[in-house]
């Protein structure tokens, strides 16, 4: 158990049998009545970000939650198949624990963290920026800036993306995962 006072940025506690990060807290002494802690907490499996109170003398469940390096390797229909970069074991993930958003964005050998909870797989995490391909997109003409716009493209591992109106199919572009957005362009 842990007393309030415990409370830091990235730890991760049950909250009514649910496990959530803590993304920001506040301690607030209020000059009349005693004092109390606001608490913004993101849901590990959806991402839902709440916000709670609690007072001093309550205590909150943290959560030992360990992060190993996977590396993916390939996939079989709905099964997507990773290597423990310290085991060196192969580790097969279903589409429903990885979420459309990463299997988006996986490439041959791409590095990723996998979040463990008593020994149970929770989430796996991009890394903030990758280096893609543009597969499909429309030209870009001559005379193009970086602040005429923006044109949809789809990179090489089939999402989609918006890039500036001067990038054209072929060229590899590095995106923020994160956001879903082109950062720029990159020489491969």
């Amino acid at each position: 158990m842990l007393s309030i006072n415990e409370i830091t940025n990235g730890i991760v506690l049950r909250v009514e049998g649910e496990l959530y990060l803590v993304v920001d807290y506040s301690h607030v002494k209020p000059g009349k009545g005693s004092a109390f802690v606001r608490v913004k907490l993101k849901k590990m499996k959806t991402d839902l970000v709440i916000e709670r109170t609690y007072r001093t003398a309550e205590r909150l469940e943290d959560v030992f939650m360990e992060e190993r390096r996977f590396q993916y390797q390939y996939n079989a229909g709905d099964t997507f198949h990773f290597m423990d970069q310290t085991t060196f074991e192969e580790i097969a993930v279903s589409r429903d624990v990885l979420g459309e958003k990463v299997i988006d964005y996986l490439q041959d050998n791409l590095e990723l963290i996998a979040v463990y909870c008593d020994n149970k797989l929770m989430k796996i995490h991009l890394p903030n920026f990758i280096v893609a391909q543009i597969t499909e997109a429309e030209p870009g003409f001559k005379g193009d800036s970086s602040r005429a716009g923006t044109k949809p493209a789809k990179i090489a591992t089939g999402a989609t993306v918006q890039v500036p109106l001067f990038i054209n199919p072929g060229e590899w572009v590095k995106i923020d995962t994160r956001t879903d957005q082109y950062v720029e362009r990159v020489q491969k």
